[in-house]
């Protein structure tokens, strides 16, 4: 019985050990990732989008052209975006 005793409490103490060294590391690790993080966010700051530059209608109209040649559009939908794009 004393046997068995001391192989519970050395594998209690083992694997208590093995999980204060495991949370150890990911804790160590977690920090790492933060501190990579917030360099990378500190070297490069988000940016806002840029203004969206005024689409040529010549060259939409002549996209809408071909893509309704080649059958990607139908009339009504050449139509309808046609109308759009000039007004």
């Amino acid at each position: 019985m004393p046997g068995l005793l001391r192989a519970a409490a050395r594998t209690a103490v083992i694997a208590g050990t093995a999980t204060n060294v495991s949370n150890r590391v990911n804790r160590r690790q977690s920090q790492r990732w933060a501190q990579q993080d917030q360099a990378a966010y500190q070297e490069a700051p988000p940016q806002a989008p840029a203004a969206a530059a005024p689409a040529d209608p010549i060259a939409q109209l002549k996209e809408l052209g071909s893509l309704h040649e080649q059958g990607i559009l139908t009339d009504e939908e050449f139509a309808a975006q046609k109308a759009k794009i000039l007004g």
